[in-house]
């Protein structure tokens, strides 16, 4: 029962997303808006970790799985991408970098930021 329950805490959440990607007009995915109402809660303590935890490290345990389906597909049209190899080489290239700097960068502030509140 307990895993119900943290699956239904979380597909709230997905669902909240989705009702406000239907009425708000930003072009962010479902999934953002969820995980973004996710983390406010769990910020501000409204839902507490230990309330999805067991259901979370699941989910994550299963991500690899999704990945199955896109890489076949591109493996089914690689045939168009060959002559634009060249293009995704470099979109691949660019954002793995652009990425990595981003993520870089906010672990950065992020710690900068603990820091600062152990201080005071």
């Amino acid at each position: 029962m307990r895993y119900v329950l943290q699956l239904l805490i979380i597909l709230f959440f997905s669902f909240c997303g989705e009702l406000l990607h239907h009425f708000l007009p930003f072009p962010f995915p479902a999934s953002i808006y969820g995980i973004v109402l996710l983390y406010i809660s769990l910020e501000l303590k409204i839902v507490k970790i230990e309330n999805i935890k067991a259901v979370s490290t699941t989910l994550i345990m299963a991500m690899p799985i999704m990945f199955v389906p896109p890489a076949v597909g591109l493996l089914n049209n690689l045939h168009y991408m060959k002559a634009q190899w060249p293009k995704y080489l470099a979109i691949t290239f660019i954002s793995t970098f652009v990425v990595m700097a981003a993520a870089g960068w906010a672990t950065q502030y992020i710690i900068e930021k603990k820091k600062n509140r152990k201080k005071t």
